[in-house]
Formats: structure tokens, sequence, C-alpha cells
């Protein structure tokens, strides 16, 4: 039987934020970047701050299976998983923190029966925090009160997607082509939720591959935020897909 986690979000939150305390002097410092098997980057900073996120869930939820990305990249990831489990990404957008771009995120998401019920999200270089409470999405600031987030309604002829860095100028004119925006706007990680949520842009679709632990908390937050992502065929976007090692299709973030 799952646990009863009802609304834990703000408690993700606040772990999230514990663990951009942690990373943030780590940013900009010149901190050695290692290359893992699968020839992605991996710093101090990725591995202090899950250190710190696992034991924080541990304490707080006893029992609940965890896969964290620094983890799986050196033991694995598990040929099965429950209901219920927490994705955890401790540095995403790894190499927009190592070219000192702000750009990156600590990431929590609960996945119960495939899909993400809570998350939180958040940015340490701009001290900015994405989460779910009371079936809603939420954004605060060191010392600010939560403010509710919403996605706003697709503006014709001025829609703005979120693409990657690396994305080439043919790429993007086709899938402007096919999704029918109008402005593109490069950005890393899974901030590009957490932006669409707030209502300052409309679409990120994502034809490249992408991991579980990179998307669950943004995709938890984006659709308590009334957004929503879905599979290329339409379908809902979901996780716990142990038998592909935890790897992502294509999918289509968007707002309301």
């Amino acid at each position: 039987m799952p646990v009863d986690l009802t609304d834990v979000g703000p408690i993700l939150a606040d772990i999230c934020e514990e663990a951009a305390r942690l990373v943030l002097p780590l940013w900009k410092s010149g901190l050695t970047v290692h290359t893992k098997a699968d020839e992605s980057p991996v710093t101090e900073a990725d591995q202090r701050g899950e250190a710190l996120i696992l034991e924080r869930l541990a304490a707080a939820f006893p029992g609940v299976p965890v896969i964290s990305e620094e983890d799986a990249s050196e033991f694995g990831t598990p040929d099965a998983i429950g209901r219920q489990f927490f994705l955890v990404d401790p540095v995403d957008g790894t190499k927009a923190f190592v070219r000192g771009d702000p750009n990156f995120t600590v990431n929590i998401a609960l996945v119960e029966d495939g899909l993400p019920i809570a998350g939180a999200v958040t940015a340490p270089a701009t001290d900015e925090t994405w989460f779910t409470r009371d079936g809603s999405a939420f954004k605060r600031s060191t010392g600010s009160v939560a403010v509710q987030i919403a996605a706003r309604a697709w503006p014709p002829g001025a829609a703005i997607a979120l693409v990657s860095h690396t994305m080439k100028p043919e790429t993007v004119q086709a899938l402007a082509d096919r999704y029918g925006f109008a402005t593109p706007r490069p950005m890393d990680s899974s901030i590009k939720f957490c932006r669409i949520a707030e209502g300052s842009a409309d679409i990120y679709p994502r034809h490249g591959p992408t991991m579980e632990w990179d998307i669950a908390a943004g995709h938890a937050v984006l659709a308590k935020a009334g957004g929503s992502v879905v599979a290329e065929d339409g379908s809902d976007f979901v996780y716990g897909k142990a038998e592909k090692a935890f790897r992502n299709g294509w999918f289509i973030a968007r707002g309301a």
C-alpha cells in the first residue's frame, strides 16, 4: 500500500532549498568536472546535493523508494519499481552550472501510479522555488510569502517556446512550424516547466532524450498550475519506466 503523502510539496520545497544552499557556493568556484559513463558531466555539487537530499527523504519518508540521478549513474536503476517513489535530480542543468549560467535547478518529485503528484524545483542562482501545495502550484523566494501561480492561455501569434541552447536553427524552425509558436527562447534545465507554470512562456517541445528525474518535478508543478505534459501521441506522460532504465521518450509541455 502506498504511504499517505497527500500534500508533501512544501516539505520537498524545504529540502530543495536546503540542497540549493549547499550547491550554490560551488557555482562558479572552478570545481572539477568529471565525465560519467554516459559522457554527461558530474561535479561535487551534484554529489553533495544528492547525499543531502537522500538523507532528508529517508528521514521524512522512511520506506519510500528513491530513484536519483547520481546513484543511478553509479549503481544502475532497479528492474522494477512500486506504485510510489521519489525521483531526484540534485543539479539539473549541470552543463549550465559548469558554464556559469543561472538556469540550473534542484528537483524532487513524488510519483504515484505513474504520475507525478507532488514536486518542488529550486533555482539556486536566482533564489526561486516552485512547488505543489493543496492541489495548486506556488512560487517563493527566501523570506517571501509563497504566491500561487498559473499557466496562461495560448497567446495567438505571440507564443513563446523554451528550447535547448544547442538546438540548430533549422530544428527550431521545424518545431515552430509544427507547434505554432512565434518566439523561441533558449533555456536549460527543468526551469522551463516552471516558467510555463508561472505564465511567462507557453510550450516546451522535447524531441531529444531525457531521464525521468530530469523532468518529473517540473511536470508536477506545471500540472498543478493548469498546464500539461503529454507524450508524442497525446497520451499521458508516465513515470516508472524501469524496463527502459527510466528513460523518457518525446514529450510536449504546454501552458493552459
